[in-house]
């Protein structure tokens, strides 16, 4: 597996149809996020990944050149897991607003209970926000097209801009990641349906 992502729509595309991995690629990939998991992004070396992996160093080498592509490739991995629980969550739903509220909750609870989101973001968040800048808006997109799709089948004729309405939604649940606490209590699923139900449907015009 190589990776070469150089522009919003080229990860998004990848993100759409991921490469599939052979048993080693997989086996390299779930050592690497064990080890970014338990050690964060800064300590951990390729050595590291290889002796998890039980696997040579030169063969990872052969397939990421380098810390930073494996790690790409990991987030790649995990972004396109997210991007599948979205998918499902929103799936054959009786309506827009029904889209809206699980496309918010599942998105933001999938986010907020990602052992390696929730590792970065507790101890090395100067080290996530390169990451944002990288990958954020390729993966806002990937999200925001699927639930953008998702609303249009629930709504064919609505005159609403699904796209935005789409992106509003995925932009607030990263803020609310990034940013926890102030005045919205949105600490548990009832709370967090409850105001997608409340207040974000209101995007979708009648």
């Amino acid at each position: 597996m190589t990776m070469d992502v150089r522009s919003a729509e080229g990860l998004a595309a990848r993100l759409a149809t991921p490469e599939t991995a052979d048993d080693l690629d997989t086996r390299i990939l779930d050592a690497a996020l064990a080890e970014f998991e338990t050690y964060g992004l800064r300590r951990v070396s390729v050595e590291d990944v290889a002796k998890r992996a039980g696997a040579a160093r030169t063969t990872i080498y052969r397939r990421f050149s380098n810390k930073e592509q494996l790690l790409q490739a990991v987030i790649l991995r995990e972004c396109h897991r997210f991007l599948t629980a979205i998918a499902e969550a929103t799936e054959d739903l009786a309506s827009a607003e029904d889209a809206v509220v699980e496309g918010f909750v599942v998105g933001l609870r999938s986010a907020r209970t990602h052992p390696l989101m929730t590792r970065v973001l507790e101890s090395e968040p100067e080290a996530f926000l390169p990451q944002l800048s990288m990958n954020g808006g390729a993966v806002m997109l990937a999200a925001r097209d699927i639930l953008a799709d998702r609303l249009r089948r629930a709504r064919p004729g609505g005159a609403e801009d699904h796209n935005t309405v789409a992106e509003v939604l995925l932009r607030l649940a990263v803020s609310l990641l990034l940013v926890p606490g102030g005045g919205l209590e949105l600490d548990d699923e009832d709370a967090i349906r409850a105001f997608a139900r409340d207040y974000l449907t209101r995007m979708l015009r009648p």
